[in-house]
């Protein structure tokens, strides 16, 4: 195979805000990994809270590279069976090389990636758009420039209730809450109780993941599902969500890949466990990989070329909150 690295950084429409921090700009890798005449594609994105940046992304893939050029992919799993112990510290870079494995082996069969899984897509759920955390006026506005169908409202602040009932006078959207860690057990319990009576449908990550007794309490008394992320970042964490959580959200940067999160995806289906996948603001490369995994997903918070001022790559196109397919093999993404 032939490894090509490509960084970008590319600007957000408006600036990103979470409980934890802002950002205006977002830095990425995309790798591409060519064989056989054929080329695929795939992401990743830095990330503070994980101590993740672009160089160390570039520095940790290029330290494998002879035995990259030097692997004849097979299958994407083989391949990341062989990657996953010299990458096992940077899950992030196994991503983007997974991404890219998957997409380069359905290209190799002339086929979508989700047609080399054999799934049905006529009952795809539609993803969300983020609001981030703002002055209320701001978040109203940014909901209003962009009508959409399924919300996901950052939050974390002391006015948190107050800002759900301002937006609820602007739509009747589904709203779905992330307070990225931000929240104790009585101030969960205080927002779970008010979002359920203004259409929330879930809260997603409370409290932060250490805090597993207050999630035992928050799990036996919220009004509302609760869904984990910074709870489950790699297959091991599956397990530990059952009885702290609803569900699980699973960001492909976090668990190193599409091979991981089909396997978490089985184990949370055994579990009795609702699934999600999010997005970690990638461009339209990562996005086009999450889709292939939607005919296995109860929600998706795909939105992140939406966020985006400028993009890289076609791919999948998001329209109201549906996906259509690219109409070319593989994940469909390519660079512009």
């Amino acid at each position: 195979m032939q490894l090509t690295l490509h960084p970008f950084e590319l600007k957000f429409r408006y600036t990103f805000t979470i409980s934890r921090k802002s950002k205006d700009v977002q830095p990425l890798l995309v790798v591409a990994l060519e064989q056989d005449g054929c080329s695929g594609l795939g992401e990743t994105a830095d990330n503070a809270y994980y101590h993740i940046t672009v160089p160390k992304l570039m520095e940790d893939i290029n330290a494998h590279r002879v035995l990259i050029e030097n692997y004849h992919l097979t299958t994407p799993e083989a391949f990341w069976e062989t990657m996953y112990p010299l990458l096992k510290d940077n899950l992030f870079a196994l991503c983007a090389l997974d991404l890219a494995a998957h997409d380069l082996y359905a290209k190799m069969q002339e086929k979508k990636l989700y047609e080399v899984w054999n799934l049905d897509i006529s009952h795809n759920p539609m993803t969300d758009y983020t609001i981030g955390i703002d002055t209320v006026e701001n978040m109203v506005k940014k909901l209003q420039e962009f009508p959409w169908p399924i919300y996901k409202i950052k939050l974390g602040t002391k006015d948190d209730i107050a800002i759900i009932k301002e937006l609820r006078k602007h739509t009747n959207a589904i709203f779905r809450v992330d307070a990225n860690c931000a929240w104790g057990v009585d101030e969960s319990l205080r927002n779970a109780a008010a979002f359920a009576e203004l259409g929330v449908e879930f809260i997603e990550q409370p409290m932060p993941a250490e805090n597993r007794d207050g999630m035992k309490e928050l799990f036996a008394k919220s009004a509302l599902p609760l869904i984990a992320d910074e709870s489950c970042i790699t297959e091991s964490d599956v397990a530990a969500c059952k009885g702290l959580f609803h569900g699980i959200n699973i960001k492909l940067t976090k668990c190193g890949g599409i091979t991981p999160a089909r396997r978490m995806i089985a184990e949370a289906r055994e579990l009795g466990l609702k699934v999600m996948t999010g997005s970690m603001n990638e461009s339209t490369v990562g996005t086009s990989a999450v889709a292939h995994l939607l005919p296995y997903l109860d929600y998706v918070d795909m939105d992140g070329p939406l966020l985006l001022a400028e993009d890289v790559a076609d791919g999948v196109k998001i329209v109201d909150g549906k996906i259509y397919y690219a109409d070319r093999p593989g994940t469909g993404a390519i660079l512009k």
